[in-house]
């Protein structure tokens, strides 16, 4: 673990290069986001003698950060290198509850995951990863158990990530409540009951549903500011609620059921909606007067439940009602559907339709 010093001048100069642009796509890899650390690396070793081990002599708050970003199985492997490494994984800032070859069983990882969970200090948890690929029935109430863990260990940024979309992963009923969670990303789940009731987490900022089965009648937002919703689709027979007033930028991507009931979004700026699926195409949204006769009702009859809803104090459009303050919004639809009613709404600074 020791190496030579072969920096040069060259090296010290801070480096100015931007990161690279990150994909909304639900295909790219599901990776929870925490806020950027700039540490000037080159410079913990400035004056140490070659042959030295230098990782080694890093302080333990630097060393638990970096184990963070291993699989819990190579973090914990780490204690047999020194001494000095041999508690080192019980604090890690982090948690990687993956295979250590990738996503893997629920079964697999089961035994050595209640194991670390149960040997581990109890410190306050930065992030935390679970990706799996395959799962049994009996598998659920371990998964479930994880991840209210990682909200007791007061977790700022969580991913569940079940790679085979195809079969849901059943997350249990229980509503988050912490203060603490900022960044949250779930991937082929299916939510039910009360789990998407945000409103005892005033902290939450950032979530990304991807790929899920979303059978909840309201979804609650206190204080989110983003919101990402990829390829999902319901089982119900009613309009899912959404409700998030603090709402900045909002993306809706590919919902193969009725497209959610957005209630009033006073501060958006930025939407981006792709109205239907684009592989399970549905003509749940289409105008009901267009499917009979080929003409918009153009939010002119108080009927058609696919066009508009009564918020209480007058009607809005279902789809574009709450988007009326939005300064930059994008409409795709393969069927037109959602743009006759954009003269209906307050024109937003930049209006893209495709």
């Amino acid at each position: 673990m020791s190496s030579t010093d072969t920096s040069s001048s060259s090296d010290d100069s801070t480096d100015t290069s931007s990161p690279s642009d990150d994909s909304d796509s639900s295909d790219s890899a599901f990776v929870v986001k925490t806020p950027a650390t700039r540490v000037h690396a080159r410079r913990l070793f400035d004056g140490m003698p070659p042959g030295v081990d230098r990782i080694g002599t890093l302080p333990d708050g630097v060393l638990h950060y970096l184990l963070s970003f291993l699989p819990v199985q190579e973090a914990v492997r780490t204690c047999v290198l020194a001494r000095r490494w041999r508690h080192l994984w019980k604090s890690t800032t982090g948690l990687r509850i993956v295979g250590a070859n990738g996503p893997g069983s629920v079964r697999d990882l089961r035994k050595f995951v209640d194991h670390l969970l149960i040997l581990r200090e109890r410190t306050d948890l930065d992030t935390v990863e679970i990706g799996f690929s395959k799962f049994r029935e009996e598998d659920v109430p371990f998964v479930n158990l994880w991840i209210r863990f990682a909200v007791q260990s007061k977790v700022r940024a969580l991913s569940v990530c079940h790679k085979n979309a195809n079969q849901p992963f059943r997350l249990d009923g229980l509503p988050f409540a912490s203060r603490y969670l900022t960044t949250l990303g779930l991937h082929g789940a299916r939510l039910n009951g009360t789990f998407l009731d945000f409103s005892s987490c005033p902290a939450l900022d950032d979530l990304k549903i991807s790929s899920c089965v979303i059978n909840v009648s309201k979804i609650v937002f206190r204080s989110l500011k983003h919101l990402k919703i990829f390829h999902c689709r319901s089982s119900l027979h009613h309009r899912v609620r959404v409700s998030a007033p603090c709402l900045v930028s909002f993306k809706l991507d590919g919902f193969s059921s009725r497209s959610p009931l957005l209630e009033r979004m006073p501060l958006l700026e930025t939407a981006f909606l792709n109205f239907g699926a684009t592989l399970h195409q549905t003509s749940q949204d289409i105008c009901l007067h267009y499917s009979y006769s080929g003409v918009f009702c153009r939010a002119n009859d108080d009927s058609c439940v696919n066009c508009l809803y009564n918020d209480g104090s007058r009607n809005s459009s279902v789809l574009l009602g709450a988007l009326d303050n939005a300064k930059h919004l994008q409409l795709m639809s393969p069927s037109g559907m959602g743009f006759e009613m954009v003269p209906y709404i307050q024109q937003p600074k930049e209006l893209i339709t495709q």
